[in-house]
């Protein structure tokens, strides 16, 4: 093995290792069991849009931001967790709740869901302006489901495949569907035309509040990585930001200086990009190695997932 091999191997090792996801001492082995492709398959829109960890911490970020900005979720958000005391564990098992439901096999993915709903089910409470709120609500959980779908569609869209299909893109909140009757999703958005009316629905609903700053200086200041990478973090931050639709900035008194230049973007493409070159063996490629091949159907022949 050359001294470059070895180099990256260990500079692999230390970015996986901080960026573990772990959910409680839950964990989930993408792996196993053999064949099993999970609640949405290597075929589907869901599993390339969420392939790479940086543009998911992208619109993971916008996704956070477009909750906040919604009075009831903001409350139970910053009322019933560790955010403002441990915001990097509390994305990082956000982050592992994500790749699980996507990557893992249908039992795991399952089980996942069914401990999250258990644990929204003791959160209740009331605004500051006395509305009372509990976290299982459908509209909450719709509100929450959309923004985390339309953050991490964009961020892929912006820096991984903008010429992803319309028809694509559809087929995408389509499969989002998959997951909402485990959490008690009445109704969701199935296409990116009832997203963007769905969007406008909520808007009279979304609002500034100081929590947003001070979420802000969390994300922008608490290394997630490692302090030297906080730069990057940042950057990647302001790319989150930019993400949000024009109207939604100005509701949440985002300045321009907070979001990415445009002439910046190609930077934040590259660093996706070595994101990911550089993670070799996270969930993606697990759960692909998982599922094995798969038969073409139409050659007879057997072929990769990849």
């Amino acid at each position: 093995m050359s001294f470059l091999d070895l180099a990256f191997n260990r500079l692999e090792k230390i970015v996986t290792r901080r960026t573990e996801l772990s959910y409680g001492t839950q964990r989930t082995n993408y792996l196993e069991p053999a064949g099993d492709p999970g609640i949405f398959g290597p075929d589907s829109v869901t599993w390339r849009v969420l392939s790479n960890p940086a543009s998911v911490f992208i619109g993971g970020i916008t996704a956070v931001l477009l909750e906040l900005a919604e009075p009831s979720i903001r409350s139970g958000v910053w009322d019933h967790t560790n955010f403002r005391t441990d915001p990097v564990e509390r994305m990082r098992r956000t982050g592992f709740a994500a790749m699980a439901i996507t990557y893992g096999s249908r039992r795991d993915a399952e089980a996942v869901m069914a401990r999250i709903r258990l644990v929204h089910e003791s959160i209740t409470g009331v605004t500051p302006d006395g509305r009372p709120y509990r976290a299982n609500d459908p509209e909450l959980l719709a509100w929450v489901h959309v923004t985390a779908g339309y953050g991490f569609l964009q961020a892929y869209l912006r820096y991984l495949e903008p010429a992803l299909s319309l028809a694509d893109q559809d087929r995408y909140y389509t499969e989002s569907l998959k997951v909402c009757r485990y959490y008690g999703i009445e109704w969701a958005p199935s296409s990116v035309s009832e997203v963007e009316r769905y969007f406008e629905q909520m808007r009279p609903r979304l609002e500034y509040h100081e929590i947003l700053e001070e979420f802000l200086k969390l994300v922008l200041n608490v290394p997630v990585v490692s302090g030297a990478a906080l730069p990057v973090q940042r950057m990647l931050v302001q790319a989150a930001i930019d993400l949000l639709p024009s109207w939604t900035r100005e509701t949440l008194r985002l300045e321009k200086g907070q979001s990415l230049r445009v002439a910046s973007r190609p930077l934040v493409r590259t660093t996706v990009a070595l994101a990911g070159w550089l993670i070799r063996n996270g969930p993606p490629q697990q759960a692909r190695r998982r599922v094995g091949p798969r038969v073409d159907t139409k050659t007879n022949r057997e072929g990769t997932t990849s």
